[in-house]
């Protein structure tokens, strides 16, 4: 009766996942909060509909042990090495002082000791999973407050074993002596190095040998033994399940088996994590929204308003993104995340969060991931409020913008503005640096800039987006600005800003999807180039070269697709292609081939009989700079010799082939080959 109870109870668990699941991802709000809701709902302190979900922790704790496994064993070693410095210095200093600032405010309102520190760390974490889920539905991910803002949540997932690791420390530490604390991180380290060696040549030598026994079920029945087994024996050694895991995950990250290990991981990772969740949603009691209000209102502040200004005051101050870049990533990073439910969950068990205080925990975490969607579409806004309220106090941005404007005053009519020293930027500046052309590059990041200008670079700090920059830039005297940044919200408001001051300017903007090209021709681009697209016709201009289509035809569908403004690309699937761009590649076109070197003959046009073998009609001849037009049928072709002729894509492909064949045998001369 007591099984059949404990199977009804998971099976409610299992439906109730996959209602929240379904509900909130089609609202368009994170799934976490989804399983959390729901499960509040169906919980004791609302429907009841599973009495006693203590009864269910322990399968739902499993969730945790196969999400640490799976971080271990897909580390992020390659973000690692791109971000570490926004990792290293961002994210750490992000989670010192929140940890700080709430560990303050814990202790002054009478919190002991273990319990506030483990608050802060609660409070610090965010939500890997929704924010970059969010970002990359607004394809933001690789803007710059994208990078900064996974910089810091690739330093908090690093973060989360140690943290784990201090909750026994904090745990057994209220009337400990030194040595007692001592002998405790003692006991700690040995675990840890007792797990990580046996995981470390075990896993990767049972996973080569499972393997080669070409098994399927044995090795899906392996990858399960090590996530539990290795979360079993850290509990034994005094760790927690979710640190064995992560080790255990490590360790299988390096064996060649990895990739398929982590296929039999991720699905039912998927499953036990629905189950956590809703579990954790079932242990909320909503009558703490009214009993702990102010509890959950400040530990909602905190994560929300006091983690979003750290990360602010970081990015400006520390890492010099600018104002901008700052309070974006500060207000993606403001909410709870699922390591903070995790560490909430531990220190509980572990007795350091008391139930008021774990309970507020969760309503405010709740609240904060259901918020999260609503903050990031105001953050732009935020943003931009925000810097207008600063001002533009910057000395190196008055002092370049002052600069920019004092040199080559001369040129200013052709003088090109470069926004942006990325990879395009850079490039365009490297062209108009050899050829002589009057540019000036601007970007906001003060590290490029400084950089840039060490190795000799016409390059100015300061945010393009601020009238009062372009003014003193004078932008009006330029012969054309160019945007090429990664960032489309700050993109569109450049192109805005500078259409505002100078309404004339052509201004040519970089975009990078299909999506971004209508609203920046609404903001007053007046080229835009879609990366999107370019990679699309790029796609079909390398494909046609395959079949029979001459390099013309296909250059000039090519362009016409260009001049269309993209037309084909953007339109419906169900629509078909404009039958006249198919028929450039058909129609008859003028067009120059060079007589190639390996050309030998001394045959006439007549002996060629050019026009009967091929279809082209050749028009003129380029001998040397020498051209005469209508060449006489006695006329001898030469290698070097340029033809200018008129054909369809075919025949000129065949004109190709006969100047290119090792041999060419003379023809009857007849009165079509005489008018050739």
């Amino acid at each position: 009766m007591d099984h059949s109870i404990q199977l009804f109870e998971v099976i409610v668990l299992l439906g109730l996942s996959a209602i929240g699941l379904a509900l909130f991802e089609r609202i368009k709000l994170p799934a976490i909060a989804g399983f959390l809701v729901v499960g509040a709902i169906a919980g004791p302190g609302v429907l009841g509909l599973v009495p006693e979900p203590d009864r269910v922790r322990a399968l739902a704790e499993i969730g945790v042990v196969f999400l640490m496994f799976e971080i271990g064993l897909d580390l992020p070693l390659d973000r690692v090495r791109r971000l570490w410095r926004g990792a290293l210095i961002g994210g750490g200093a992000q989670l010192g002082i929140t940890m700080l600032i709430v560990y303050g405010f814990a202790r002054g309102f009478g919190m002991a000791n273990g319990e506030a520190v483990i608050l802060g760390a609660i409070v610090a974490m965010s939500s890997t999973a929704l924010v970059l889920r969010l970002l990359s539905d607004q394809a933001h991910v690789n803007t710059p407050h994208g990078q900064l803002a996974t910089s810091v949540l690739v330093f908090q997932d690093l973060s989360i074993v140690p943290l784990l690791l201090l909750v026994p420390l904090l745990a057994g530490a209220g009337a400990s002596s030194a040595l007692d604390v001592a002998l405790e991180l003692g006991r700690a380290a040995f675990g840890l190095a007792a797990v990580l060696l046996i995981v470390r040549f075990v896993v990767p030598f049972a996973l080569d040998r499972m393997a080669r026994l070409r098994s399927s079920d044995l090795f899906s029945l392996l990858a399960l033994l090590i996530v539990l087994g290795s979360a079993f024996l850290a509990e034994q050694l005094g760790l927690t399940l979710a640190v064995g895991a992560f080790i255990a995950g490590v360790a299988a990250s390096s064996s060649p088996y990895a990739h398929q290990l982590f296929s039999e991981v991720v699905p039912l990772r998927g499953v036990v994590l629905g189950i956590f969740f809703t579990a954790i949603g079932m242990l909320f009691e909503p009558r703490v929204m009214i009993d702990q209000a102010p509890l959950v209102l400040g530990i909602l502040l905190a994560a929300t308003l006091v983690k979003a200004l750290v990360v602010a005051v970081i990015g400006s101050v520390l890492l010099g993104r600018g104002v901008q870049v700052s309070v974006l990533s500060g207000i993606a990073l403001a909410q709870c995340g699922e390591f903070s439910f995790v560490l909430a969950e531990v220190s509980a068990r572990a007795g350091l969060l008391s139930v008021d205080v774990h309970q507020a925990v969760l309503a405010a975490s709740i609240i904060s991931l259901l918020a999260t969607p609503f903050l990031m579409r105001a953050a732009p806004a935020i943003a931009d409020w925000t810097e207008a309220k600063l001002g533009e106090n910057s000395r190196l941005r008055s002092e370049s913008a002052r600069d920019a404007t004092s040199t080559d005053r001369a040129n200013d009519k052709d003088r090109v503005i470069v926004i942006g020293y990325g990879p395009a930027g850079r490039t365009l500046a490297n062209l108009l640096k050899s050829q002589n052309l009057p540019y000036v590059v601007v970007d906001a990041n003060a590290t490029k800039v400084s950089v840039a200008l060490a190795a000799g670079e016409r390059i100015v700090f300061g945010d393009a987006a601020r009238p009062a920059f372009l003014e003193r830039l004078d932008v009006a005297t330029a012969k054309l600005v160019t945007v090429a940044i990664s960032d489309p919200l700050a993109t569109r408001r450049i192109v805005a800003r500078v259409r505002a001051v100078a309404p004339d300017l052509p201004i040519l903007a970089r975009a990078r999807f299909v999506h971004e090209v209508d609203s920046l021709e609404t903001a007053g681009a007046t080229t835009v180039v879609a990366e999107e697209y370019e990679g699309s016709i790029e796609v079909l201009r390398q494909a046609l070269t395959h079949f029979d289509f001459h390099p013309t035809a296909v250059r000039n569908f090519a362009d016409a697709l260009r001049e269309e403004d993209y037309g084909v690309i953007r339109a419906a699937p169900e629509l078909q292609i404009d039958p006249w761009l198919v028929d450039l590649l058909r129609e008859e076109e003028h067009d120059w081939v060079t007589v190639p070197a390996s050309f030998a003959s001394d045959m006439t046009l007549a002996e060629l009989n050019v026009r009967a073998r091929t279809g082209v009609s050749i028009v003129a001849v380029d001998r040397s700079g020498r051209i005469d037009a209508v060449p006489a049928p006695s006329f001898r072709p030469q290698a070097g010799d340029r033809l200018l002729v008129l054909g369809c894509p075919s025949a000129l492909t065949s004109l190709e082939e006969l100047f290119t064949a090792r041999y060419v045998e003379a023809s009857p001369l007849t009165e079509q080959a005489q008018g050739a």
